[in-house]
C-alpha cells in the first residue's frame, strides 16, 4: 500500500527533487518558459508487455517506442482492479479522481461533484481542457471538466465502426436525442482527427490539458486490414504460461470476456487473437504518431509532457483466460510513459505504483495544489532516481479475489462459494506465474505474513474484507448483466 508519511510530505520532497542534478536542466526549462502543455494519450485494455521498445520484438509501435526513448517508463504500474466486471470503469475513475476503488461512487459509474477530477483541477488551475473519445464516468463530470471537446463516447465499448458520440456542449446537455452514430471511419482515427482539430484551430495563451482516450485495442477486433496483414499468426509465440482453462474456478470464468475464444482454449485461436489485438495496437500506435507529428508542426511539441498509458490489461490465451477480470500480472499491469521538458529520457523505473498516482504526480510535477480527495501518491521522487514511494500494492476484484504485490513477490486469495485458493508467485524468478508456490512447506511463514500485508492494506485502502472469515465479510457481487 502506499506510504502514508509521503503523502504529508509531498513538498518536502519536491523541494528536494527540484534540488537534484538530474532534473535542474528540466525544471530550469519550465520555470522560463509558460507551463507546459499536457497531452494524455490514454488506451483501452492495453497489456504493458505490448510496446516493442520495452521487450516485445514480435509487435510494431514506432511511435510508443519514440515516447520510451525520449521518455521515462514505469515498469511496474498497475491498475488496484475494481468492484466491477467492466473494470475499465473504476479504473477510470481511480485515475480521474485518484482515489481507491473502494472510495468511488457507484464503482466508478458516476463521479460526484466532491470528488474533483485530474482534468477540473487543471481547467481550476488556468488551463484549457479538452477532451474526446471514451468516458465511462457519467455526463456530469465530464462537463464539469472540460472547456472544450468533440466526439464523445459516454459508454464501455462499442464497434469501433459505429459508435454512439455527442458533439461537445459546453452546458452539459448530453440528452440522449443528441447522440448519433459514426460510421465513416475506425475509432482510432475519429478520436486522433478530433484532438488533430482542436490542436490546428487552438489559439490560446493558456497551456492546455489534452484528454485522448481511445477504445482500441478493446474489441471488437477491428482495425484497417493493412494493419492485421502485418502480422501473421503462425509466427507469433504462444505465451508460456497458456493453459486450455484455468485450473480452478476464480469466480468469473464465465464473464463476456472470457467468451470471446472457445473452451478448451486452442493455439492456433489464441494465435490469431494475438494477431488482432497487435494490430490493433499498431493501428493506435499510426494515430497516435499523427497527433505527435501535430504537435510539432505547430510548435508546441518542446513545450507538452506526453503521457501515455492504458486502464487496465488482458489476459488473451493466458493462465487459461481472455479477459482482465483477475488478479495476474497481465491484467493489473499497464503501460506508463512519461515523455516531455525535463522528464529523463530513455529511462526505466521499477517503482511500484498505480495508475491513479498520476494524478497527484501532474499537479506535483506542475506547481498544480493536489485536492484534498486524492488519496494517491505522486511518483514525482522517481523522476529523479530510483526510489518507491509504495511499500507494497493490494488489489481487489468484486467479492472474490484479493492480492498483494511486495517486493517480488505475488499473493493471489480466492474464495468463490465458499472455497478459498491461494497462488504465491515469486515474480522474479516466475514472471509469468506458472510455479505456484503456496502449497509448499518452506513457503508458509511467509505466506502468513503475506496475508497479513494483504488485510492491513486493504484495511488502509477501506475495503470491508476479513480473509480469516469465511464470507470474507463481504456480500457477493452479482455477475455482469444480472
Amino acid at each position: 500500500m502506499m506510504n502514508r508519511s509521503l503523502l504529508n510530505r509531498r513538498l518536502f520532497l519536491r523541494n528536494i527533487l527540484y534540488s537534484s542534478a538530474a532534473l535542474t536542466a528540466g525544471c530550469s526549462l519550465i520555470k522560463k518558459t509558460k507551463k507546459p502543455n499536457i497531452l494524455f494519450l490514454f488506451t483501452d485494455d492495453q497489456r504493458y508487455d505490448t510496446i516493442r521498445a520495452l521487450g516485445n520484438d514480435e509487435i510494431f509501435t514506432p511511435n510508443m517506442d519514440a515516447l520510451t526513448q525520449n521518455g521515462l517508463s514505469f515498469t511496474n504500474a498497475y491498475i488496484m482492479n475494481g468492484q466491477s466486471a467492466a473494470v475499465c470503469m473504476p479504473s477510470r475513475a481511480m485515475l480521474l479522481t485518484g482515489r481507491s476503488t473502494f472510495n468511488l461512487q457507484e464503482n466508478g459509474r458516476s463521479i460526484p461533484k466532491e470528488h474533483i477530477t485530474m482534468p477540473e483541477q487543471f481547467k481550476q488551475a488556468g488551463y484549457t481542457t479538452f477532451g474526446t473519445g471514451k468516458w465511462h464516468n457519467g455526463t456530469g463530470s465530464f462537463q464539469r471538466s472540460f472547456t472544450q471537446g468533440g466526439k464523445i463516447m459516454f459508454g464501455g465499448m462499442s464497434s469501433h465502426y459505429d459508435i454512439p458520440i455527442y458533439d461537445f456542449n459546453p452546458l452539459g446537455d448530453y440528452a440522449p436525442e443528441k447522440q448519433y452514430t459514426l460510421q465513416e471511419k475506425h475509432s482510432s482515427n475519429v478520436y486522433a482527427d478530433e484532438a488533430i482539430r482542436f490542436l490546428h484551430r487552438y489559439d490560446g495563451n493558456n497551456p492546455f490539458f489534452m484528454y485522448v482516450a481511445f477504445q482500441a485495442p478493446h474489441d471488437p477486433r477491428e482495425m484497417p486490414e493493412e494493419f492485421l496483414q502485418m502480422y501473421d499468426p503462425e509466427t507469433l509465440s504462444l505465451p508460456p504460461n497458456f493453459k486450455p482453462r484455468h485450473p480452478f474456478n476464480n469466480g468469473e470464468l464465465t464473464v463476456r470476456d472470457e467468451k470471446l475464444a472457445e473452451w478448451p482454449r486452442t493455439p492456433q485461436e489464441i494465435k490469431q487473437h494475438l494477431a488482432a489485438y497487435y494490430a490493433m495496437i499498431s493501428h493506435l500506435d499510426h494515430e497516435i504518431g499523427k497527433i505527435i507529428d501535430t504537435l510539432k508542426a505547430k510548435k508546441r511539441y518542446d513545450n507538452t509532457i506526453i503521457v501515455l498509458a492504458g486502464d487496465n490489461g488482458l489476459a488473451v490465451g493466458q493462465h487459461g483466460l481472455m479477459g482482465k477480470q483477475n488478479c495476474y500480472e497481465h491484467s493489473l499491469k499497464v503501460p506508463l510513459l512519461f515523455c516531455g521538458p525535463g522528464i529523463p529520457k530513455n529511462e526505466e523505473r521499477n517503482a511500484l505504483c498505480f495508475l491513479h498516482d498520476l494524478f497527484p504526480t501532474l499537479c506535483d510535477w506542475l506547481g498544480v495544489e493536489i485536492p484534498s480527495t486524492v488519496q494517491s501518491a505522486s511518483l514525482m521522487p522517481c523522476f529523479g532516481s530510483s526510489c518507491q514511494v509504495h511499500d507494497e500494492l493490494v488489489f481487489a476484484y468484486k467479492n472474490f479475489q484479493r492480492a498483494l504485490r511486495y517486493n517480488n513477490w505475488k499473493l493471489i486469495c480466492y474464495n468463490v462459494d465458499g472455497v478459498k485458493t491461494e497462488q504465491l508467485f515469486n515474480l522474479k524468478t516466475d514472471p509469468w506465474e506458472t510455479n505456484n508456490l503456496a502449497d509448499k512447506e518452506e513457503y508458509q511463514d511467509l505466506l502468513q505474513s503475506l496475508k497479513s500485508r494483504l488485510q492491513k492494506g486493504l484495511e488502509t485502502a477501506g475495503d470491508n474484507v476479513i480473509l480469516e472469515k469465511p464470507d470474507w465479510n463481504v456480500e457477493p457481487i452479482p455477475a455482469w448483466g444480472q
